[in-house]
């Protein structure tokens, strides 16, 4: 019941889910690897978005040359790259399973299926780092903003609870298929996901003909960005788009109900790889925590900040809470 930070515990679980799928196993929270690791990619995020990250974007021929924190963030991604060969190593040495135990596995048996690879070991780093950088980050932030969201609605938190403890037995595991049977939980994840817009944009795509969007003429060659905030806080598709309010995902009767407009994993054919995962972990984790626990202001504390910190992700500033065992 003592405040806390929830932002490390979440990261550590979060991250640990993509080293089991990416490595085939768990990290302790004393490893100290694991804790560089977590470092490293903080300091990432934190870098993205920044002035000096445009910047290298823009003129990176020139500030390579140049000193600055470009440097430290650099040095970060040689980190997580040199585990990531050091990994792909020790999955070489051991041997490819005949059943391949984890995606590594997978990647290299692939690469030995074919005489001419498209694919090789060096890019199997690269690909590493994207499904750690891009899995851990954002779905912990997700979650950090959640908890956020219940301190700040304790009426909405209480309703979460009492759904889960109508519906579920005291010992019973929580899976993703729960969700059918939890209309107003999987309304709250979604709408966690929906207020929080922790990516205000997707990643750029290039058109790869001529077209026509909307009257409006788009050439081959152009750089198109998915707008996704604006699709999230569109007043014509959200009754309250600047209100928490998890009523957008529900209907009259309480049943949970799809909307189009709810696009927080981008739109097109490439949406986010990771999205299957990703909306598993947020529901298991988010119903499992408000299961066990009560979240709750620490004493003496009456307001919270619930404006963004920019960066690779909209993030909440710094926040304690007091997780109170149920």
């Amino acid at each position: 019941g003592r405040p806390v930070d929830p932002s490390f515990p979440l990261f550590h679980s979060i991250s640990n889910v993509i080293c089991a799928v990416v490595f085939g196993y768990h990290f302790s929270d004393e490893d100290k690897t694991f804790h560089e690791l977590i470092h490293a990619t903080e300091k990432i995020f934190r870098f993205a978005g920044s002035f000096v990250h445009q910047m290298y974007e823009i003129l990176p021929w020139l500030l390579c040359r140049l000193p600055g924190p470009h440097k430290k963030v650099l040095a970060c991604y040689d980190a997580l790259s040199s585990f990531a060969r050091k990994e792909i190593r020790r999955h070489v040495e051991r041997g490819i399973p005949a059943e391949p135990q984890d995606f590594i596995d997978f990647y290299l048996a692939e690469i030995e299926k074919e005489a001419k690879p498209k694919c090789d070991e060096e890019n199997l780093v690269y690909v590493i780092n994207d499904l750690f950088l891009g899995g851990s980050e954002t779905s912990s932030t997700t979650l950090y903003w959640g908890l956020l969201y219940m301190v700040v609605h304790p009426d909405i938190q209480a309703k979460v609870q009492k759904e889960l403890d109508a519906v579920l037995g005291p010992s019973q595991l929580i899976c993703y298929e729960d969700r059918r049977k939890l209309p107003y939980t999987n309304a709250v994840v979604h709408e966690i996901q929906r207020f929080s817009n922790i990516v205000f944009v997707g990643v750029p795509r290039l058109c790869v003909r001529n077209t026509t969007l909307l009257g409006f003429p788009v050439k081959k060659g152009t750089i198109v960005i998915p707008n996704i905030a604006s699709v999230l806080y569109d007043p014509e598709q959200w009754e309250t788009p600047r209100q928490f309010n998890p009523g957008h995902f529900l209907d009259k009767e309480g049943n949970f109900i799809p909307r189009e407009a709810f696009l927080p994993f981008s739109a097109g054919h490439r949406v986010c790889l990771g999205e299957h995962l990703a909306r598993t972990e947020l529901f298991i984790f988010f119903a499992s925590l408000l299961r066990a626990f009560t979240f709750r202001l620490p004493e003496g504390v009456t307001k919270i900040n619930t404006e963004p910190v920019f960066g690779g992700t909209l993030q909440p500033h710094p926040y304690r809470v007091c997780a109170i065992p149920r």
